[in-house]
């Protein structure tokens, strides 16, 4: 029988097959670099790109921040102007009501009642004056209270004073004044 030498066909085989399992590996590895670097690479990017978005927005609430400041501040000058506006607007509707109080006042003092000082705090008149007698006060004091400008007349002193005669006197009494409109003022 004649013999037939397989080995080196085998051996060439096996080699070839070596050599094609080897360049399929290197090839597979060379894709795995590659693949594994372009991964990292669009990771970079959409972390660049993210950080870019998270930049624009620190930016953007910065100047939000900025506008929602400038927005109190202008609230605030806005009722600074509002409450200057309505002082002003207060002032103006008032301004005739010190004359409706000196024309009251003058219809409600009673002949042999004269006035030395007046003073005005608020709503609150205080009157210093002198008079004949104590009817001539009491009197005084009923007018005030039946007046439409003047409410609670109270007497907080009397002492003697002979300027006006025997019985006369100075005194001291205090009384409110109504807001201009009000209910019990006919004005």
């Amino acid at each position: 029988m004649s013999s037939i030498n397989l080995l080196p066909w085998r051996d060439e085989l096996r080699r070839e097959r070596k050599r094609a399992f080897l360049g399929h590996l290197a090839l597979t590895a060379l894709l795995g670099v590659i693949a594994l670097a372009l991964w990292i690479y669009l990771v970079d990017l959409r972390i660049e790109t993210q950080q870019a978005r998270n930049g624009l927005l620190s930016r953007e609430i910065a100047a939000m921040d900025a506008q929602v400041k400038e927005i109190h501040e202008l609230k605030k000058r806005r009722e600074q102007v509002l409450a200057r506006m309505r002082v002003i607007q207060e002032l103006q509707a008032n301004r005739p009501d010190i004359v409706r109080v000196f024309d009251e006042l003058v219809r409600v003092i009673p002949p042999g009642v004269y006035l030395e000082s007046l003073s005005r705090e608020g709503d609150n008149i205080s009157l210093v004056g002198y008079a004949e007698s104590n009817n001539r006060i009491s009197a005084f004091m009923r007018s005030l209270g039946s007046s439409a400008k003047f409410q609670e007349p109270n007497l907080t002193q009397v002492t003697a004073d002979h300027r006006l005669g025997e019985q006369g006197n100075r005194f001291d009494l205090r009384v409110k004044v109504t807001k201009p409109g009000s209910a019990t003022e006919g004005g």
